[in-house]
Formats: C-alpha cells, structure tokens, sequence
C-alpha cells in the first residue's frame, strides 16, 4: 500500500472514533434531559438526514478539492456540531449537524482509495479500512460509555479553569467536550493527507445544475447489472448496521436491564464480529468472486430476529458476534466491487455520493420505522424481530433479482467481471 493511505486510515480511525463515542454521549444527554425513548431511536435518522438531503452535491465537492481537505473540513463541521450540542441546540438537531460534516466526509474517504490504489487492491484496502473503522466503532462506543459512566465523568467534572465558567455540569457534556480534541486530532490528520494528482472537476456555478448530474448518475449506478445488485446489498447492510447500534441499546435495556454504560459493549461485541468477517473476506474473497457472499445476507436477518428472542447474555454474545462476522463479510467484497463499477461510470466521489445516498436513505427509512413503532408503544423486542424479518424479505428479493440478471444478461456480467479482472477501471463516461 502507498504511504497515504495510513495516513488516510488514522484520520478514518480517529473521526470515526469519535462520532461512536458522540452517539452515545447523545444517547445519553437525551436520556438525562427526560426525552421520550422515541428521541433517543431519532439519533440514527438525523445524522443520516444529510447524507440523503445533500447527496446531490457531496460527490461533486469531492471530486472538486483535494479529498484531504475535504476531510478537515467535514471533521471542522463535526466540532460545530458538538459545540451546537454543549451551547444550548437541541441534541437531536446538533447531531444532524454532525451528520452533516459525516456526508461530506465519506466521498472523500472512500473516493480517495479508487485515486491511490488499483482495482486489484480495492477489496484488500477496503478490508483494511473497514477493519480499522469498526475497530473504531468498538473502541468508540466503550469509549462514549466510559465517559458517561461515574468513574471518568467525575474525573472529567472535576478538572475546572480558573476563572472561567464553562456551563459543562453533567457526564455527557463533559463527554463532547473530549470529543472535541479528538476530532482535531482526525483534522491534524486530514491536513497530512498526500495529493494523488488526479485531475479536479470544479463545480459549476449554478449548483441547481448538479441535481440532474446527480440523478444521471444514481440512475446508472442502478441501470449497471452488477451495480445496481451491490449497491441494493450494501444499501440493506448499511441500513442495518446504522440502526443496531441503537436497537442493541433498546434491545439490552429491555431483555438484560443493562444501562448505557453497560449496553455499549455489547454494541463493540457486534463490532468486533464485523472487524473478523471483514478480515476474512479481504483475504478469500477476490473481487469477481464478490456477489457469492449474498446469501449471508439472509442468515444476518435471521440472527436480529433471533436476538429478540434471547434474554440470556451467555445466548445473546454469539449471536451478536455472528451478526457482526456476517456483516463484515458481506460488505467488503460488495463494496469494493460497487467501488469499482462506480469509478467506472462516473468517477469516485460522485459514485461514493450515489452510494452514500442510497445507505443512508435505508438508514433514514429503517431508523423511521424503528422510531415509529416506538411512538405506538410497541416493545423494543417486538420491533427488533419486526426489523430482522423486515431484512430477510428485501434480501431474499435482492437474492432473486441478481439470478434473474445473471439468465437475462449472462454475457454483460462476463464482460463486467472480465473488466474486474482486468486489474484496471476503465475511463468514467
């Protein structure tokens, strides 16, 4: 691998730390304010309302600026946002915010990777950088607990500047403020990211004009027989995987009695799965080999629907550490191979846009429906199995849509793998 790209992974390691750590410091903020639970589940649809509202213009920022400072300016949005949170905004719309320095993060972040590597060594990188991300994530949220439990926060409240009244009187303010300086850090990064040299494309003036490039390109991404399949599967893991982290909250309150502290670790048990699967899919899955991991997708429905279930820790850790191994196999092999047709199309920041949006509506869609039926008063176990069937139905359909492609345009996929083989991307058209 070139020198970037661990400069481009501890950036990835640190900012993805701490947006882990922020959820559940925001979890927690609600939850001492009185908030119902309903606000608490509407985490996970507003910081992905940015991803989907401003999709259209991401990819094409990307791909107008170096994809470095791009990032320090997505982890800059992210420190206002958790200022936001500190000064009186409303948790809920200071961690859209967040969300939104998270939309414009992503493009780059991925974007860069078709820049500096070959197709070759896309499924490899992306099992690096999804390792070290849900890496991340498991340290993140026991990171985001540990701060709000009693022993770190009281060591937190106790430090005081002299002369100063900061108004941080409570364990998940005192949290953000820590959060803080590790979102510099992952900004002290970014600005240490190489050019690539890759050519620029600027904006154009009239920003309206991006929408139907925008729609030209989701419409192709979907229209490409082996893009639309792994974009449709990576768009189902994401929308799961972005939802559990707050259903596994619920879902520990409920059949365990676990308090956030106490819920968060079993959010870095499923973590820790996803990490293992996505080792080993980075080792044995070859990139034309991709579509074969689509059937697992059907067994990781069936384990949330089993999780609801379960009220025994000793039962509940090998399901939540399947969910996670299954979760990480699929989706670097699909991503990577979604990396590529994309590059192919458009170019990387567009198609990582394209990408975004469609995940990040699954999340916004499946977090709604989690949040609603937590307004009707259904139980967090009942809305769990609800969920997981609700998977294995889009999987199955996901699953039967691939088969039908592979009758009707045999000779099209061939050629597409054939390109994937080929260790090169094709020009973007």
């Amino acid at each position: 691998m070139k020198r970037g790209f661990y400069t481009i992974m501890a950036a990835q390691f640190f900012s993805s730390l701490a947006d882990n750590a922020l959820f559940v410091a925001a979890v927690e903020l609600l939850r001492m304010d009185g908030a119902q639970e309903w606000q608490r589940a509407a985490l996970v649809p507003m910081f992905a309302l940015f991803y989907v509202v401003l999709a259209p213009w991401v990819g094409a920022f990307a791909d107008s600026q170096p994809k470095g400072s791009v990032m320090f300016y997505s982890n800059a949005f992210k420190i206002f946002g958790c200022l936001l949170m500190l000064f009186g905004g409303h948790p809920l719309l200071a961690y859209g915010v967040v969300g939104l320095g998270a939309a414009a993060y992503s493009p780059a972040k991925y974007g860069i990777l078709t820049e500096l590597l070959a197709p070759p060594q896309l499924v490899k990188a992306n099992g690096w950088i999804e390792g070290l991300t849900i890496t991340s994530v498991i340290l993140g949220v026991l990171l985001g607990g540990q701060l709000v439990g009693p022993y770190v926060s009281t060591l937190l409240l106790a430090f005081d500047l002299p002369l100063l009244e900061t108004g941080i009187d409570t364990p998940p303010e005192a949290a953000i403020v820590a959060l803080i300086g590790v979102y510099a850090l992952a900004a002290w990064f970014n600005l240490r990211i190489p050019a690539t040299g890759v050519a620029l494309h600027p904006m154009p003036r009239n920003k309206l004009a991006l929408l139907p490039d925008f729609w030209r390109c989701n419409t192709g991404l979907w229209d490409d027989k082996l893009g639309q399949i792994s974009l449709a599967t990576t768009t189902l893991f994401w929308g799961v995987a972005g939802n559990m982290r707050y259903i596994v909250l619920a879902w520990a309150a409920a059949a365990l009695g676990y308090s956030t502290t106490q819920a968060v670790s079993l959010v870095g048990v499923v973590a820790l799965g996803t990490a293992v699967g996505a080792v080993v899919a980075s080792i044995r899955v070859r990139l034309h080999r991709a579509t074969t991991v689509m059937p697992h997708s059907v067994l990781m429905g069936a384990l949330v629907v089993a999780l609801a279930f379960v009220d025994q820790l000793w039962l509940a850790l090998p399901l939540l550490i399947g969910l996670g191994t299954l979760g990480g196999y699929i989706v670097v092999p699909m991503n990577a191979l979604l990396q590529h047709r994309g590059h192919s199309l458009m170019g990387a920041g567009r198609s990582i846009a394209v990408q975004n949006f469609n995940e990040q509506a699954c999340i916004l869609g499946l977090g709604a429906l989690y949040t609603a039926l937590t307004v009707i008063g259904l139980p967090a176990l009942t809305a769990t199995a609800l969920f997981g069937l609700a998977v294995i139905a889009v999987m199955l359909l996901i699953w039967a849509w691939y088969r039908h492609n592979l009758r009707a345009h045999a000779s099209e996929i061939r050629q597409l793998f054939r390109q994937a083989l080929s260790g090169r991307h094709p020009p973007p058209k």
